[in-house]
């Protein structure tokens, strides 16, 4: 029996490691997000199917700040829609803690708010009861 109700949410906490700079300024590509997105996605799945799912796509994605190595990256996935076998999930990404090369190689802070990196809104699909 399907739980999958709106408002539904999982959140999942990640620190990004150095090794996944690709660019200047310990800059990390946007596809490093979205593999978080599947991720907790998958968890949103599984609490209210007792299944995996399975991501059909993405209806929009909004990159609206840079990740970087270093940072604590805080992914949500929350169903704002529910079909007979899809569910629509709104996702978010925020940056909660954020290295600090310029005091020192090791330094980092806790950032006063969270800022908001990535939205992004998907479907994924659940097999039939």
């Amino acid at each position: 029996m399907s739980k999958a109700t709106i408002g539904l949410s999982a959140t999942h906490r990640r620190y990004v490691p150095y090794s996944h700079a690709h660019y200047a300024g310990n800059l990390v590509d946007g596809a490093y997000v979205l593999g978080l997105f599947g991720d907790v996605a998958t968890e949103v799945c599984i609490q209210a199917d007792g299944d995996e799912g399975l991501f059909a796509s993405y209806s929009d994605v909004q990159f609206l700040q840079p990740l970087r190595a270093g940072d604590v990256v805080e992914v949500t996935a929350t169903i704002s829609r529910v079909g007979n076998r899809s569910r629509e999930i709104e996702f978010s990404a925020s940056v909660i803690c954020r290295g600090r090369p310029d005091v020192s190689e090791s330094a980092a802070e806790v950032l006063p708010e969270p800022l908001v990196i990535t939205r992004a809104k998907g479907t994924v699909v659940v097999p039939v009861e």
